[in-house]
């Protein structure tokens, strides 16, 4: 295998990585401030990427990605209110379940709206045939859009959850629930929050990988399911790992092509998943408080 080819698996499994990355961070900040997993985060994804495809057939680029950001927010905010809030007697599987039937109603409300046709965002810059050539390797620019914004948006959420009340107040009402109540934190408006959050995340995060993985109804159930396995790997709580986990999970799947088949690059995830929960179920670089899951 020669250098060119090497880089060139480098960068897609770095590309692929990115986007289970987003992913696996909409699951952390839902994670913090709740302590339940969020099988819907995948829809987010598809969602974000479908409405800005339909609003930049009527407005410029920039303001169509905005908007589908804002409304995927909305979208967030409204599952908390409407099924969450009211489940929070639920237990953690009972929440889980909830989740997984709230992502199956997204897809199907999707799948009315959009049919069933893959659609694609226009490139942020370049276009399709447009590509950098970094030391023999050629990549889209497309491509350093997702980098750039990933690393953006873990940096802010570090930030964020480090020295900021709102975020630590998010992180207290995961700890425990009670207790933030007692210290005066508004714990309805941090779960709401954070829903937000990981819905808008997840919105930015489609509509920036759309043109180059395509968008389409039923994309954001195999979303879920990496993404799920990049938390867990990283560890459930840490949006730094996530991107660490992902980008390691994109270069395992990019390089098993040249070995294996490619129908076998979800089975080496899930034997990846299954290794992990077995040896480390807190991930690689998580807490063992992580490994359970809290009450909400």
């Amino acid at each position: 295998m020669s250098v060119e080819q090497v880089l060139q698996y480098i960068f897609a499994g770095i590309t692929v990585g990115s986007i289970y990355a987003f992913v696996a961070i909409g699951y952390n900040i839902i994670y913090n401030a709740t302590g339940i997993i969020n099988f819907a985060q995948g829809e987010f994804v598809m969602l974000g990427g479908m409405i800005a495809y339909t609003f930049s057939g009527l407005m410029p680029l920039l303001p169509a990605v905005v908007l589908a950001v804002l409304i995927t927010s909305a979208v967030g905010s409204v599952i908390e209110s409407v099924f969450i809030r009211r489940m929070r007697k639920t237990s953690v599987l009972g929440m889980i379940v909830v989740t997984i039937g709230i992502s199956i109603l997204l897809r199907e409300a999707a799948l009315y709206i959009w049919d069933e046709q893959i659609r694609a965002l226009r490139f942020f810059t370049g276009s399709e045939i447009s590509s950098v050539n970094i030391f023999g390797a050629r990549i889209s620019p497309q491509v350093l859009w997702i980098l750039g914004i990933t690393t953006i948006i873990v940096a802010g959420l570090f930030l964020f959850f480090k020295f900021t009340l709102t975020g630590q107040a998010m992180r207290a009402c995961s700890e425990n629930l009670r207790a933030a109540k007692l210290c005066g934190i508004r714990t309805d408006s941090m779960v709401n929050l954070s829903f937000m959050l990981s819905a808008g995340i997840g919105a930015l995060g489609g509509c920036v990988v759309s043109p180059l993985t395509q968008t389409h109804y039923a994309m954001g159930t195999d979303l879920a399911i990496k993404g799920f396995i990049v938390a867990i790997l990283g560890g459930l709580g840490n949006a730094i790992a996530a991107v660490a986990a992902g980008l390691l999970l994109g270069l395992i799947e990019s390089f098993s092509i040249s070995i294996l088949p490619m129908a076998y690059k979800d089975v080496i995830s899930i034997i990846i998943l299954l290794i992990i929960l077995v040896v480390k179920p807190s991930g690689i670089f998580g807490s063992r408080q992580a490994s359970s899951m809290k009450d909400y």
